[in-house]
């Protein structure tokens, strides 16, 4: 049989069940969640989140959509089971205590277990990323202060 045949097969017996798809899935509605805007307890400038999904039984992982107004920044912190962020537009700066690096849309950027670091937009221009943070022992994130102008200001690729 056919890749094409199967797919058309396995469409049809879709259709004709129906409520199966509602029963197996669950979908949200782009929209249906309020937008926050990033307090600033753990934000430098403007920063706005939309939450996608929470951790649960079944993913260890929160994911949310952050955006970052040019030069907005998070304040240093660290994750007890680590991040991964991936950079959906503009261009921002990830810094650690020894590095500043740019990242653009498409990078990926995994942040490791304990390592104290910070992210945010460029300088000029406005950044969108995917926090994709997974949770141990109840917790995702620890906050500390916040990052200095100095430290942001640092070209990426020196520190």
């Amino acid at each position: 049989m056919s890749i094409r045949i199967t797919a058309a097969l396995f469409s049809i017996t879709a259709l004709l069940a129906g409520s199966a798809f509602a029963a197996e899935h669950v979908i949200e509605p782009a929209g249906t969640k309020p937008s926050v805007t990033g307090s600033s307890k753990i934000f430098t400038g403007t920063v706005r989140t939309d939450s996608v999904s929470r951790p649960d039984a079944d993913s260890h992982y929160s994911a949310t959509y952050v955006t970052f107004e040019p030069g907005a920044r998070t304040f240093w912190h660290t994750h007890p089971a680590g991040q991964r962020l991936i950079v959906l537009q503009g261009r921002g700066r990830v810094g650690t205590d020894t590095e500043v690096r740019e990242i653009r849309p498409g990078d990926v950027v995994w942040c490791p277990a304990g390592v104290r670091h910070w992210h945010g937009a460029s300088p000029e221009t406005a950044m969108t990323h995917l926090a994709l943070t997974n949770v141990k022992d109840g917790k995702n994130v620890e906050w500390l202060e916040a990052v200095s102008d100095a430290d942001y200001a640092k070209a990426p690729g020196t520190y």
